[in-house]
């Protein structure tokens, strides 16, 4: 793969995630005058003996506090011997002592991504930091030295410093790195990928450690995560659509012309994609059966003996059609798995306003992102070509440090995942209840003999992940709690908000894979259904067919031969039918999961098939193959 040129004004979110999964960094060579001439000017006016807040000041509630030419103890017994300038043990200090974060250390794809939007917002050449410092860093991400950083410890203001100072601490020699898999001292992972530690300058380790960059690398990778998950969620609910032999009125072009909100525009038109070419979806009411058990008198050849089911449909008798006679010249007058009413239930009428609202939160924080990705985010802001009067006026400090931007966009993706796995849930929850799964059977099991539970507790599964994202669902960015002595009165939060994302992502994959594995069954039930329906059609009589048909007239006469004429008309109307089929893509979908998952005819152990879903879904396998059927 070709290294990603940073330039400071150019990194994308896809070239981010490149580098988070390995792939190198370019510095551009027509940046680095920018970055040499803020250091040099950094230099100067510390030779000129100017107060520079974190230069020749300390930091937070010690910035009135100027640094002296020497150690006011130095000459005392038992003083701690220099090893530098205090300028430049200020910047090492201030990353040792920063360097406290808790808790189990970030994945290796967080960290190289922290490491380049680093490097990336110090080539704007408003930081101070020198050209070898950066090339050093570079060198560092580049020879695939992580450093181990915790993932508890950012306040989100002055932005990520402590997990920004386990970054750069292994820059020095200190901490601990993973390098080639083996988590070593610091110092140990430079050696051996041929690194020398670097030694600070003036505001360096402030430049290093003060910025977003842990936020924005958690928020990017989720986003990445997100945006696919977003096309499997509209999948799962196309496959759903079509187990239910849906209405697709609701996702009509010229319907969302009229609320043109551009996530619910573009789901409706997903759904219209996934569905296209099936034959389940606006099946007339009266062709589809429900599910009835199985019994050994169920069906009448050896073939039909091996299905897991039987079928059957209501008759309305004439006596019961009376202000419905046009409505029963449309329809036959059979009762089967579909009610007769032209719309779903709101989980499967309202994806696109649900899913779409959900896409619009998540290109909101993309738009955030995005801006963030190429913005300075340190302080203090250094101007080196101004022409000002005050060096206060060329090194200004300012609050770009501050993450709420981002701790508000992801606040807003955080309340937004759980409704997605919550309508989710619901789908699943309607495919296996028989009150509401319009005809299929309890749990999606035959359950002839009432032993088997079949797919009933997958769905308590996904209640339970769902509860678990709305409890994380609170914004952390609403509690600011003060730190550094009150200097920084007010914190966002905004790193604990991406952390969140990062990690809701994975677990609303695990509920969209539920609901795929439920889908899949169901819609296997509902095409073996349809097409034994359509095959008995073929094949027998009128006769035959009446013997699925509850209702009928019991004794000889003209209810009995209207009965049979009404149920050769449906005879025919099954006899010629196609075969039933989901959309195209709804089929490339279910065939990709049935590759690993076969049908549940009988009860077997589940937790095999559930966790091989969960993979199907994190690996892309299922979105992947629904997306190669159309070429």
């Amino acid at each position: 793969m070709k290294p990603i040129r940073l330039d400071g004004r150019s990194l994308t979110r896809a070239q981010l995630v490149d580098v988070a999964y390995g792939a190198q960094v370019e510095l551009d060579a027509a940046q680095l005058p920018a970055v040499a001439r803020a250091a040099e000017f950094l230099a100067e006016q510390v030779r000129r003996e100017e107060p520079i807040y974190g230069v020749s000041t300390g930091f937070g509630s010690n910035a009135d506090r100027l640094l002296g030419a020497h150690r006011l103890r130095g000459e005392l017994p038992g003083a701690r011997p220099s090893a530098g300038s205090l300028h430049a043990e200020l910047q090492r200090n201030l990353i040792e002592t920063h360097a406290v974060c808790v808790g189990e250390p970030f994945a290796p794809e967080i960290v190289r991504a922290m490491l380049c939007i680093r490097i990336n917002t110090l080539m704007r050449g408003h930081s101070g930091i020198r050209v070898e410092t950066l090339q050093a860093l570079t060198a560092l991400l580049n020879a695939g030295v992580v450093p181990v950083v915790p993932q508890l410890g950012s306040v989100g203001a002055s932005g990520d410093l402590a997990p920004l100072s386990h970054l750069a601490l292994v820059l020095l020699g200190g901490g601990e790195a993973f390098h080639q898999g083996q988590r070593l001292p610091g110092g140990e992972a430079l050696r051996r990928a041929g690194l020398a530690p670097v030694t600070l300058s003036y505001k360096e380790g402030l430049a290093l450690n003060n910025g977003t960059a842990q936020m924005l690398a958690c928020g990017v990778l989720a986003l990445a995560r997100l945006e696919d998950l977003l096309d499997t969620a509209d999948l799962a609910a196309a496959m759903t659509l079509d187990a239910f032999a849906g209405r697709l009125g609701a996702f009509a072009e010229e319907v969302h012309a009229l609320r043109p909100h551009p996530g619910q525009v573009q789901v409706a038109a997903n759904l219209r994609r996934m569905l296209a070419g099936s034959t389940l979806a606006d099946i007339p009411y009266h062709l589809v059966p429900r599910f009835r058990p199985w019994l050994p008198s169920s069906w009448d050849t050896p073939e039909a003996q091996a299905l897991r089911f039987d079928i059957g449909w209501d008759w309305v008798p004439f006596g019961q059609r009376h202000g419905r006679e046009k409505f029963y010249r449309r329809f036959r007058p059979f009762r089967g798995g579909k009610k007769h009413q032209p719309q779903d239930s709101y989980s499967l009428r309202c994806i696109p306003q649900v899913h779409g609202a959900v896409r619009d939160a998540v290109a909101q924080a993309a738009r955030v992102l995005e801006i963030e990705l190429n913005a300075l985010t340190d302080n203090p802001i250094v101007f080196p070509d101004a022409r000002k009067q005050h060096v206060e006026e060329q090194v200004i400090s300012a609050g770009h440090f501050h993450g709420m931007p981002l701790a508000l966009a992801m606040s807003y993706v955080k309340a937004a995942i759980p409704v997605l796995a919550s309508i989710s849930e619901r789908r699943l929850n309607k495919l296996v209840d028989p009150a509401t799964n319009d005809g299929l059977p309890a749990f999606l099991i035959g359950n002839e003999d009432s032993t088997e539970s079949g797919h009933m507790i997958v769905q308590y599964t996904a209640a339970a992940i769902v509860n678990d994202l709305a409890s994380r669902a609170h914004p952390a960015s609403v509690y600011s709690i003060p730190t550094s002595a009150n200097a920084e009165d007010h914190v966002s939060m905004g790193a604990n908000e991406a952390r969140h994302v990062l990690a809701m992502a994975e677990d609303l994959g695990k509920v969209l894979a539920l609901e795929l594995y439920t889908a899949a069954q169901a819609l296997d039930l509902r095409l073996d259904m349809i097409n034994a329906a359509r095959d008995l059609a073929r094949r027998a009589d009128a006769n035959a067919l009446a013997g699925k048909i509850a209702g009928g007239p019991a004794g000889e006469g003209g209810d009995r031969d209207g009965f049979l004429a009404e149920v050769e008309g449906l005879r025919q109307e099954l006899a010629a039918a196609p075969a039933f089929q989901p959309g195209r893509m709804v089929a490339a979908a279910h065939a990709a999961i049935r590759a690993e998952i076969p049908f549940l005819d009988r009860d077997r152990a589940l937790d095999a098939e559930v966790a091989a879903a969960v993979r199907l879904v994190a690996s892309g396998k299922v979105l992947e193959a629904a997306r190669a059927s159309l070429g």
